[in-house]
């Protein structure tokens, strides 16, 4: 039979099925799709998978199809206005932020003031830093509100910052909080994880997708964030074999087109979710973001980068002079102030990369007294906050000052600045934090001394505890004593007739005897008074008159009887 017959056959079987059985027509096999044009089939009358694709962010588009009816059915009421009401909170987000940016009016002094509050020391980097960010969100301000062509204004260089210092000495910290006080984005990244084309580490252009993040999502306002870039002095070594790439000149390259002026993607190209996430989702955000309007802070410890400068100072005169001694003894934060660009680029940095770095700031080590007022004297520093952790277990901490010299001495020693400070906190607390909680414990005392050797402070502390759980239990059993003394005398006047006037130190001494004799206090002092009616009545004793119990007479109860019989007969 030809082929031409088989096909006919076959369509025909398939019309006949069709009319008697119409609950499988929606079954039915069919490779075209519907709402799909002719001219977009193939020779066969299929569409290919890009032309569906076009097609359905056609209907999307035009509201004729939701994205919801493909993933799980028509959307119920309540998420929809979920959406609406997380949509206006970025509206509002939006607005809030760049009201802020409209009416910037910080000067550089004011910012340096508001640094004081939280970083220690470092003044050179506060006032550059204060400059550099008042001039970069002053020009951003005036392009806003009209006052420059921004457009028109192509020569306008961004004033991004390289810092230069050792770790722990408040780098990150500062721009934290610049980014707080100015209400902008900011992001941190550090410069080891990426690679030039991101086949091995992170693509450089992640770093603005992150900042988008912390926008959450919104593209305006990140334009006008803050990115940190740390450990940037990683990019200047050669990387070994089988290391993430981040010692060549591409990841320079790529960061330095960020830093100046480049359009990046809001979605990676290698991201397919979120390509096809956006295709089908209706948002009013660009697509890409605009760096010019993002200031980049770069920094780095530059280990090495202060002996090339010591070099170079060295060069400028001849032999071992008095210039060249100097440059030698000198420390390495105030060499690192006097880099220039060829050491830079000496170090292994790209000229290019380089001069999109014109503020250079250099941060000196923190010293013991520093460290002592990042205790104390910056706004919710690490005692406070070691405070509050021990109120948590109902415990007030109370930390002396000359503690407060050890701690920071030990930091000092540890090399790593402010991070030393939480080393050796947490080397001092922590056997308290796991001891005390579970103890009725109402304060804590630290001196010198705990710091030094806490495991002997948290014994002596732990020994105390007991001896005041034992004085404790002592004090009420000697309370009971009391009234049973006072019940014993009592009954003494009712049988015998006669008054007993027992002092307080007198019950102790009884307390303490009874005790020794592992007896029970009452039975002790009842059996100290045994003879003593007796001996009463003998020396006629008067009934109105009290007789004293003194400690002499609970100590040894027999011989003060027979030495009052004997003075009695002798009167």
């Amino acid at each position: 039979m030809a082929n031409d017959d088989i096909k006919d056959d076959n369509l025909n079987n398939q019309e006949e099925e069709a009319k008697t059985s119409p609950d499988t027509t929606a079954n039915s096999t069919d490779d075209t799709q519907p709402g799909i044009p002719d001219d977009k089939k193939d020779a066969k009358g299929r569409n290919s998978f890009s032309d569906f694709l076009n097609n359905l962010r056609d209907m999307i588009s035009s509201g004729d199809v939701h994205v919801e009816t493909f993933m799980a059915g028509p959307p119920p009421p309540q998420p929809q206005r979920e959406r609406r009401r997380t949509s206006g909170a970025s509206k509002k987000e939006e607005a809030n932020t760049l009201k802020k940016i409209k009416e910037f009016s910080l000067t550089p002094r004011q910012i340096h003031d508001y640094l004081d509050r939280f970083v220690v020391s470092q003044d050179q980097a506060k006032r550059a830093l204060a400059v550099a960010v008042c001039d970069h969100y002053n020009y951003i301000r005036r392009c806003i509100n009209g006052e420059i062509d921004d457009a028109a204004d192509i020569n306008h260089a961004k004033h991004n910052v390289l810092m230069m210092g050792p770790t722990g000495v408040g780098k990150t910290y500062i721009m934290r909080c610049l980014a707080q006080l100015i209400g902008v984005p900011f992001v941190k990244a550090d410069a080891t994880k990426y690679s030039e084309t991101g086949y091995v580490g992170y693509d450089v252009e992640d770093i603005i997708r992150d900042l988008i993040k912390a926008a959450n999502g919104n593209v305006r306002i990140a334009q006008y964030g803050i990115v940190y870039i740390d450990e940037i002095d990683k990019l200047a070594g050669k990387g070994s074999e089988g290391h993430k790439d981040v010692s060549g000149r591409g990841v320079q390259v790529n960061l330095l087109k960020l830093m100046e002026d480049t359009e990046v993607k809001v979605i990676s190209q290698t991201d397919m979710m979120g390509q096809m996430r956006m295709a089908m989702e209706r948002s009013d955000m660009p697509t890409t973001i605009r760096t010019k309007n993002i200031l980049f802070i770069v920094s780095g410890a530059f280990d090495k980068l202060g002996d090339i400068i010591r070099k170079r100072l060295g060069k400028s005169v001849i032999g071992f002079g008095h210039q060249q001694t100097e440059s030698l003894s000198r420390s390495d934060a105030e060499i690192l102030a006097e880099v220039q660009t060829h050491d830079l680029v000496e170090y292994g940095f790209e000229p290019e990369f380089i001069g999109r770095l014109p503020v250079r700031v250099a941060l000196k080590d923190l010293c013991q007294e520093d460290l002592e007022k990042i205790l104390t004297g910056v706004s919710n520093n690490y005692i406070q906050q070691y405070q509050e952790a021990f109120n948590g277990y109902g415990i007030q901490l109370n930390v002396s000052s000359d503690a407060i010299q050890e701690i920071a001495k030990q930091a000092a020693e540890e090399k790593t600045g402010a991070r030393g400070l939480l080393t050796v906190l947490e080397r001092t607390f922590r056997d308290f934090k796991y001891e005390l909680p579970d103890l009725e414990v109402k304060s804590l005392d630290i001196d010198a001394n705990a710091v030094k050797d806490p495991k002997a402070a948290l014994a002596q502390c732990l020994d105390e505890y007991k001896m005041n759980l034992i004085a404790e239990e002592l004090d009420a059993r000697c309370d009971r004593f009391t009234e049973e003394v006072k019940a014993y005398c009592d009954e003494f006047t009712k049988e015998y007739g006669f008054t007993l006037e027992v002092p307080e130190f007198t019950i102790f001494d009884a307390f303490s005897a009874a005790a020794d004799a592992r007896m029970q206090p009452i039975d002790y002092f009842k059996q100290a008074l045994a003879n003593l009616p007796h001996a009463l009545h003998l020396i006629h004793h008067p009934q109105d008159t009290p007789f004293t119990v003194t400690q002499e007479f609970i100590k040894a109860p027999e011989a003060h009887i027979d030495q009052m019989i004997k003075e009695a007969m002798k009167a």
